[in-house]
């Protein structure tokens, strides 16, 4: 099994940070298996053809994707863990874009399977990859980023918390499939008969994603990095799923936040994952609370708020409703909404 060696000061000064670029590798392993994973979005149709002509329009990358996808193993290169300086996807992208074509197919020459085709020993391969992962982030993470990005900080704010009030263990153990703190410093990362890795003072990251089943990164021998399936609303990225009757009812936010509430989450939790201020998101709980829809407990340093039969029984009851009726193309459905923190 593959054994990271974790020392006490790594693991304590590790972090978790979100990246744009792990995102756009997480969408282009999706438009290029097509998987069906509960839970997690698939590229549309449009979306598909177009990166199918995408590829078509480059022999030499569509060469390389399928030559580097085998055996779901991935270059070092493509994956590079987010650097302290890094802020937007052009400043991970740079370092996809900088690597040499040599270290690109020796890396390709250590994947399992067959020998690396001559026709990739081309003098730009690395900015060719590095442009095929740029169109997959402008057409398919960029649009809707701004929604992934705060579904992915929610997720780290409930990790955040359950290591402390659970430690490491629990919550590295939950983390992805085969991973889990084996006591001593020895965090397994996966099943795969690999020899043990010492970090040593190595940055350790961990990075949530629509990924289904994650992966690990490393720029050795500075940065490692664990790639983790979100575990938050991945489905409702970038939707709106919440009713329409809940939300002619309740206002627009108020109904977001009871239907959220699903599972007990934070102040904080609920602002990253809808974006509003934490004076409306505290105003609007307020007014649950007093309605007896939600309650609250605190739960080590944070409180947390959940619904209460009657907040399930609410928005039980208008789902259902949603699926035998339809308001249809009334006036006031068509009116926009007046304030978006009515």
């Amino acid at each position: 099994m593959g054994v990271w060696r974790i020392g006490t000061d790594t693991l304590a000064q590790s972090r978790f940070t979100v990246s744009a670029l792990t995102e756009t590798l997480a969408s282009f392993h999706a438009l290029e298996k097509r998987r069906t994973v509960p839970g997690r979005r698939l590229p549309t149709a449009a979306q598909t053809a177009a990166y199918r002509a995408r590829l078509a329009a480059d022999p030499v990358v569509a060469l390389f994707v399928r030559t580097a996808l085998r055996r779901n193993w991935i270059p070092d290169f493509m994956s590079p863990p987010p650097r302290p300086e890094d802020r937007t996807f052009h400043d991970e992208i740079r370092w996809v874009r900088q690597t040499p074509a040599a270290v690109a197919l020796a890396e390709l020459a250590t994947a399992p399977g067959e020998a690396v085709p001559p026709e990739l020993a081309v003098p730009d391969l690395s900015i060719r990859v590095a442009d095929l992962l740029h169109w997959v982030w402008s057409h398919t993470v960029r649009p809707d980023w701004p929604n992934r990005r705060r579904v992915f900080e929610a997720d780290i704010v409930a990790r955040t918390h359950q290591i402390s009030t659970g430690g490491w263990a629990a919550a590295l153990s939950g983390m992805r499939q085969g991973m889990r703190w084996l006591g001593d410093g020895r965090l397994q990362i996966n099943t795969h008969d690999h020899p043990p890795r010492d970090l040593g003072d190595a940055q350790l990251l961990f990075i949530p994603s629509t990924t289904p089943r994650g992966w690990v990164a490393w720029d050795q021998p500075q940065r490692y990095a664990v790639v983790y399936p979100c575990a938050g609303l991945l489905s409702d990225i970038g939707q709106d799923t919440v009713p329409y009757a809940l939300k002619a009812l309740l206002g627009p936010v108020r109904a977001r936040v009871l239907s959220q509430l699903d599972t007990p989450k934070s102040t904080t939790q609920l602002v990253a994952l809808n974006g509003y201020g934490l004076g409306t998101v505290g105003r609007h709980l307020k007014v649950l609370l007093d309605a007896r829809l939600v309650r609250r407990r605190r739960s080590g340093r944070s409180v947390l708020y959940y619904r209460t039969p009657a907040g399930n029984q609410l928005v039980g009851v208008q789902s259902t409703a949603e699926h035998f009726t339809d308001p249809g193309p009334t006036a006031d459905r068509g009116r926009p909404e007046r304030s978006k923190h009515q």
